[in-house]
């Protein structure tokens, strides 16, 4: 079995630690190791070094290197050029395809997401690929059962249980909805038939190239042609630019049969750490807990995230509530967990003013 873990975003929402040059995936959020170091363990030793590939942009390919020195160089592949995640996908698949695992399962993941329950998430992955095994043609999505009412997630409506492996639940799949609005968000919530979307799913190269040329010719077509070239990496330069920008969502999994696709929802103890606010929000027991990472003392405070990189400062704080205190070499964060939104509009306020050594 193969995995791709893309790890090609600019996290603008996770400034001032995650910048251009370095994004979120590649920063300390927790601990000491980063979301694409702990990706890469969390799918150790049940997978090989050999048998993981990352996705990311090209400016990214030596910061991936450093980090994943045991990763072969030839499993970091790098786009020349930003075009959503679908082109990503379709790219991926054809690489694989192309290093002949065409109809071998393989698994998408993404580098800047927490997983807790990490023995689960690899019974559920193992449990998959026998699935994909004795279907080529299928496709699994790994869904979490819902927390609570999302608004800002996508959302799975999955039907009756179709089989068991290994003691993991399978349903057939129904549908999608991207972020519902509050009241229908909670009518999933209270529901049994919903699970969130991670963008984790489970198939073949076989079968995603096969939905792009009934879906999205241009997209496939191109595929075939940087497949069909002697030089992989010369081919990317040249023909992955003319890919058209469309999300993977749009190209593929809209126009999908609902009758080629299964669901598994369990709690894996998922998180996207998109924002500061998701951060606390995965890393806390209560939510009037207080996290932090570096030098940090506070007193009389709660509900508070504050994160030090600085290591000749500590931060000193007392009576704070609801405080977001991002403190890195060169921008100190003040703000509220509430007004955390505002962040991506000032960064885009900072690259407008010429500001590009901040971001």
């Amino acid at each position: 079995m193969k995995a791709v873990i893309f790890a090609g975003g600019a996290g603008t929402r996770l400034w001032p630690l995650s910048r251009k040059k370095s994004p979120k995936q590649f920063e300390k959020l927790v601990g000491d190791k980063s979301t694409l170091q702990r990706a890469v363990d969390r799918l150790t030793p049940e997978f090989s070094y050999e048998d993981i590939y990352i996705a990311t942009s090209a400016v990214y390919v030596d910061i991936v290197a450093q980090q994943l020195p045991d990763l072969p160089k030839e499993n970091i592949i790098g786009e020349p050029v930003k075009k959503d995640v679908g082109p990503a996908v379709a790219l991926m698949m054809s690489y694989l395809k192309k290093q002949g695992f065409e109809h071998e399962p393989v698994i998408i993941l993404w580098s800047d997401h927490l997983v807790k329950h990490d023995e689960l998430f690899k019974k559920i992955i193992l449990s998959a690929q026998n699935v994909v095994r004795k279907n080529n043609e299928k496709m699994v999505f790994i869904g979490q059962k819902p927390r609570f009412a999302s608004e800002n997630l996508g959302w799975i409506k999955y039907g009756e249980k179709v089989q068991t492996e290994n003691g993991i639940d399978f349903y057939a799949f129904n549908s999608f909805k991207y972020r519902p609005d509050k009241e229908t968000a909670q009518k999933y919530f209270t529901s049994d038939e919903y699970c969130w979307n991670l963008g984790y799913f489970v198939t073949t190269p076989f079968f995603i190239l096969k939905q792009f040329s009934q879906s999205n010719r241009e997209i496939y077509d191109i595929a075939q042609k940087i497949i069909e070239q002697p030089d992989f990496s010369d081919a990317v330069l040249s023909l992955y630019p003319t890919m058209p920008e469309i999300s993977f969502d749009t190209a593929v999994l809209e126009k999908l049969d609902s009758t080629c696709a299964y669901v598994v929802s369990e709690d894996i103890g998922w998180s996207d750490v998109g924002a500061w606010e998701a951060l606390k929000d995965a890393l806390q027991k209560n939510m009037s807990d207080n996290v932090t990472q570096g030098s940090v003392m506070l007193r009389d405070s709660q509900d508070n995230l504050v994160y030090n990189y600085e290591g000749k400062k500590i931060i000193v704080g007392i009576d704070l509530s609801e405080a977001i205190i991002i403190n890195t070499q060169d921008v100190l964060l003040i703000t509220n967990k509430s007004s955390v939104g505002k962040i991506k509009g000032l960064v885009q306020e900072l690259e407008d003013a010429g500001k590009e050594e901040l971001i």
